[in-house]
């Protein structure tokens, strides 16, 4: 049930320059993805982002792209990742039982994500103030269905205290500003 940094993998879905402005709260989703990248940075835990056709829906806005430091960037064209070859070998080979989702959008391409990542026995955290759709009924239908499929729905600060583990780490002093 708690997210562990060593069996985690974070995963960013289409934080693209096209797409992030028609989002509902796309400020918030992207504050609260960058501090998901810098925890992970923090605390070790692998990070892979997608781009959704990148020639229609553009790049990986700029915030999220300086976030994401080495982080690999993987264009793809199916909805759900797991479908892209890429996408799965890339996910794979960090050989991690968790995944953790942020994205866009919530109710397409992170919901088809997160549902095949259940169907292939991974454990699905996805979190919900880091995911957006463009309407609130999109968001709130996503968050319902894949809660009643077995995935669990998390905040931002859930995932960071879970991967932090206990207070008084360099990575909790690090990050500790970023929370407050």
């Amino acid at each position: 049930m708690l997210i562990r940094a060593k069996d985690s993998a974070l995963i960013i879905i289409d934080m693209q320059e096209r797409l992030v402005p028609a989002m509902m709260a796309p400020a918030r989703t992207i504050a609260n993805t960058r501090l998901l990248l810098r925890a992970a940075n923090e605390t070790f835990v692998p990070t892979l982002l997608t781009e959704q056709y990148p020639k229609g829906l553009g790049p990986t806005v700029a915030e999220i792209k300086r976030a994401a430091k080495d982080a690999p960037i993987l264009p793809k064209m199916h909805f759900s990742c797991m479908e892209d070859e890429g996408f799965n070998a890339s996910f794979r080979a960090l050989d991690r039982k968790q995944a953790i989702i942020a994205g866009m959008e919530a109710h397409i391409c992170v919901m088809q994500t997160a549902s095949s990542m259940v169907e292939e026995g991974f454990e699905v955290f996805v979190v919900s103030d880091a995911t957006a759709s463009r309407t609130i009924e999109s968001e709130l239908a996503c968050l319902a269905r894949l809660s009643a499929a077995g995935v669990s729905i998390v905040t931002t600060e859930m995932v960071v205290f879970e991967w932090l583990g206990k207070a008084g780490t360099p990575a909790f002093k690090v990050l500790l500003p970023f929370i407050k």
